[in-house]
């Protein structure tokens, strides 16, 4: 399984991450663990699999 690191302003702010949605101008994030976070006024940037990062900007 793939697992992402929700990075923001170049630092990693979300580990383990197994799902993402844009909600509007916000993005989504839960952890394998079930947690989740809501990273206000962002839009997703990049998917890098091969990295395993979701790369988010500000919207």
């Amino acid at each position: 399984m793939c697992e992402f690191n929700v990075i923001l302003d170049g630092k990693i702010q979300f580990k383990e991450v197994i799902y993402v949605k844009q909600e509007g101008l916000n993005v989504v994030v839960r952890d394998v663990m079930g947690a989740m976070q809501e990273f206000k006024n962002c839009r997703i940037q990049e998917v890098d699999v091969p990295h395993a990062r979701l790369v988010l900007v500000l919207a």
